[in-house]
């Protein structure tokens, strides 16, 4: 009975196996070419979808891709160096290590994105919707990041200097060894956040709410701190060197071995 069991059961399984397997082939083979047809017509620019697609170390130099959806694409490497990707959807994209300098990324979604190492000098990126990206070790100096989207957002490392983070959300971004020399960080919320040891001199932090902040050892040299809420914050060794600190809050600090040569304080009055 066990033959013809194996006639009647297993030998049919067995050919169902095989035709699902050349199922999957075809249709792998089918998505491959679909890919293929969606990569030229974006490059051709007769599309503006491009899901998924590779476009690892490609040049793509002043290209417009203006809205384009880029969700979950390869372009580690690429340079996109003076391109415009405003309104692009990024979500998940890696940009790992590519030039965006000078680029467009205005009101971009780039949640979930990668931009480890990536060039983004002079990038335009208002509005940009950044949150939970890793920008570590980017080069972002002389950006424009006015009312991006930065929540939880890796920063660490970052070259952020001269950048315009105005009105930027910052919420549970990390930003260990980030470079914030003469960055525009007036009114901005860093409240409670991990600051220390950061390089922030020269920068602006008009009324900034710094309350409850680790600032210990941080540059705050030649800082406008005009109205600062600095109220609880750990300041201990800090260099505030030349700062302004007029109408500034520190009810609360810690002071401790911080400089506070030539600054100008809560009083109005410069420190001997």
């Amino acid at each position: 009975m066990l033959p013809m069991q194996e006639q009647g059961g297993i030998m049919p399984m067995r050919g169902a196996i095989t035709a699902s397997s050349v199922i999957s082939v075809l249709l792998s083979a089918l998505l491959t070419s679909v890919l293929a047809a969606d990569l030229d017509a974006f490059l051709a620019g007769t599309s503006r979808n491009c899901m998924e697609c590779d476009l690892a170390g490609r040049d793509l130099t002043q290209r417009d891709f203006k809205r384009a959806k880029l969700d979950r694409a390869n372009l580690r490497k690429a340079d996109l160096s003076g391109a415009s990707l405003f309104r692009a959807s990024l979500v998940r994209t890696d940009l790992s290590g590519a030039n965006l300098k000078d680029a467009n990324l205005n009101l971009v979604d780039a949640k979930w994105a990668e931009f480890g190492g990536a060039d983004l000098r002079e990038a335009l990126l208002y509005e940009a919707d950044l949150a939970s990206a890793n920008l570590a070790q980017a080069d972002l100096t002389g950006a424009r990041l006015g009312r991006a989207r930065l929540n939880q957002a890796n920063l660490e490392g970052a070259k952020l200097a001269r950048t315009d983070l105005r009105g930027a959300r910052l919420a549970g971004a990390r930003l260990k060894g980030a470079d914030l020399r003469a960055a525009k960080l007036d009114s901005q919320n860093l409240r409670g956040m991990d600051l220390a040891g950061i390089d922030f001199s020269m920068g602006d932090m008009v009324e900034a709410d710094l309350s409850g902040a680790d600032l210990h050892g941080a540059n705050l040299a030649g800082v406008n701190l005009f109205g600062a809420r600095l109220n609880g914050a750990d300041l201990r060794g800090s260099n505030l060197e030349g700062a302004n600190l007029e109408n500034a809050i520190l009810t609360d600090a810690q002071l401790a071995g911080a400089n506070f040569d030539a600054a100008i304080m809560p009083n109005g009055k410069r420190a001997e």
